[in-house]
């Protein structure tokens, strides 16, 4: 190799490395500072999405579970409580048979035909009471505004105050739930006579 070739070799050496940047020590800490910055900032909103996600996937598994159970409560409310319509619609028979029995009879047809009548009043309420439907009838029992009606207070010495002294229809309730309160006359304590002498 001549001396001019070997010159001309170093020239192009020297041009690949003078054309090539040297890499500062400060450079490369700030570039790798930012590459630390950038991925500490996608994983942080990795985190956040992860979050938002882990709060939507709870709340719509507490959803499922909330219509579950209130689906389960009103197929069994419905199961209960299906007959309550027909409840309602048969009580006006009992109320038409009760006030039958309450006239008095003359007469041996009047008799049987009563005894029939109660024979079939009691089969009735046998039913009812077969499909969960209850009679109340609080004669003699202190008055509960949520299961009785009062018609009328009375004033009565025979009976405590505040108690039912008579019952003119009776209330029902299917399954523990009114359906209709019991129609009642409640006793009131005697007013004290005032003395009017001057």
């Amino acid at each position: 190799m001549s001396d001019n070739e070997e010159l001309q070799k170093n020239e192009e050496n020297q041009d690949v490395t003078s054309n090539t940047p040297e890499e500062n020590p400060e450079q490369q800490n700030v570039s790798f500072e930012q590459q630390v910055e950038s991925l500490t900032a996608e994983l942080e909103k990795a985190l956040e999405e992860a979050e938002t996600h882990k709060d939507i996937a709870v709340r719509a598994k507490a959803e499922s579970e909330n219509i579950r159970r209130r689906a389960e409560r009103e197929i069994s409310n419905a199961s209960k409580f299906a007959l309550e319509r027909f409840a309602k619609e048969i009580l006006a028979v009992v109320d038409s048979l009760e006030k039958a029995l309450e006239h008095p009879v003359e007469g041996e047809a009047a008799s049987n035909m009563r005894e029939g009548l109660e024979l079939t009043y009691k089969l009735l309420i046998d039913t009812l009471n077969k499909f969960s439907i209850e009679q109340i009838s609080p004669l003699g029992e202190t008055f509960d505004p949520g299961l009785h009606e009062a018609m009328v207070m009375q004033e009565s010495a025979e009976h405590e105050p505040n108690s039912v002294m008579h019952v003119v229809q009776s209330g029902y309730a299917l399954n523990g739930r009114l359906i209709r309160p019991a129609r009642v006359i409640v006793a009131k304590g005697k007013s004290p006579e005032i003395d009017e002498k001057a």
